[in-house]
Order: structure tokens, then sequence, then C-alpha cells
């Protein structure tokens, strides 16, 4: 199924669900072109009526591929993992492959919804502390499960979705001032998997749309 064409990321260079299409390109070894969408300049350039063509939730990511246009990262991850040779992103075994969507699914939909922009904007001069609630809460809840799953990484040895959701949800935490000695297994994973080329050079820090002030 897959073509000569790059994909398109329409993303944010800050944007957690951006950053982990990123990681999964990079992990493929699927090169693709960027084309920035800023969540604050103009108002939130997310809320054009052409951006709201290809994400009708006004959200990013958008991915353009294989002639279809994709958002929710975790659908894209999923897509490039079945439609694309190289490493998987999920695992052959289904338990193993269970236990990373359900992990995924954590941070996905129990964690990063809850801090992100559009919910942060809405919350007043209460923003950290609220963002630190519902990360700590998440943070709670998977650390244990961690400690049961993980070996090198998330599930086992295996680089896998889970980890690829993982990593920018971190690096969210940090950026909210969240106490991550709290958590070692989680600040173990962050560790190993931030040696990992696909993950360093997808980071925030170093992206064409970065601001300079926040380049690496």
């Amino acid at each position: 199924m897959a073509t000569q064409t790059k994909p398109i990321l329409h993303g944010y260079f800050r944007s957690s669900c951006s950053w982990r299409v990123r990681i999964a390109f990079a992990l493929k070894g699927i090169e693709f072109d960027q084309v920035p969408v800023n969540l604050i300049k103009d108002g939130g350039q997310q809320y054009s009526e052409q951006y709201k063509t290809l994400n009708p939730m006004q959200q990013v990511p958008a991915v353009e591929i294989d002639g279809v246009t994709l958002s929710q990262s975790l659908a894209v991850i999923q897509y490039i993992d079945e439609t694309r040779p190289g490493l998987r992103l999920l695992p052959a075994d289904p338990q193993k492959r269970a236990q990373v969507r359900m992990i995924s699914d954590i941070i996905a939909s129990g964690i990063q919804p809850l801090q992100n922009l559009y919910v942060i904007q809405k919350i007043g001069t209460e923003k950290v502390q609220w963002a630190q609630h519902f990360i700590n809460r998440g943070f709670q809840a998977l650390e244990p499960i961690l400690k049961q799953t993980a070996g090198k990484y998330c599930v086992g040895d295996e680089v896998s979705m889970a980890d690829i959701c993982l990593v920018p949800q971190v690096y969210n935490a940090e950026r909210f001032k969240v106490d991550m000695d709290q958590f070692p297994t989680i600040k173990r994973l962050n560790q190993t998997l931030l040696e990992i080329e696909a993950f360093n050079t997808t980071h925030p820090s170093c992206q064409p749309d970065t601001p300079a002030d926040l380049q690496k």
C-alpha cells in the first residue's frame, strides 16, 4: 500500500500528539514533510477554515498519507505500522499488544487531553495546578502498570506505541513541574528512550517551527 509520495504531517513543535507521529515515522525510517500549524499565533491556526477541512476537530496532527487524511495520533501510528515494513510498533503477541494499547490509551485518553492547550486555556489562573493534578493522577495509575509490563521499555524489551506515547507525556509533566521522582519506573523508561535517535531527532526543541529561544 505504500506509495512514493512523502507523507505530510501538519503539526506543532510542542504538541505531544504531533511528536508521537514524528517518533513513529522516525522509528520506521519514513521520510515526511512538515507543515507547521501554530496553535497560538493568529488566535490558533488550527481554527482556520482551511485547516478545518483537514481535521474537523481543529486539533493537530493531521497527516496526509496514501491519498487519505488521517487525524488522531494513535490511528495514524497504527496505520503506519500496518502499511510500512520495519520495526513493529505493536507486538505480534496478543497480550503484549493489548498492554501496549492499554498504556497508550491511558496516556492518550486519560492524561493528555485534560492538560492540552485547549483545556488549559479554559481554566484561568489555576493552569499549572490543574495540569499537575491530572498528570499526577494518570502517572499514579501508570507507574504500577509499568512495573508489571516493563522490561527495557514499556512492554518488554521492544520499543512500541506505548513508548511513543510515554516520552511526550513525560515532557509535558516536566513542563508543568511534576515531581518525576515519585514515578521511578516512568522516569527510568523515559531516560532510556531518550537515548534512542528517533526520540531525539523528533524532540520539540529541534523542529522547523521551534522558536529560537526554545531550540537546543
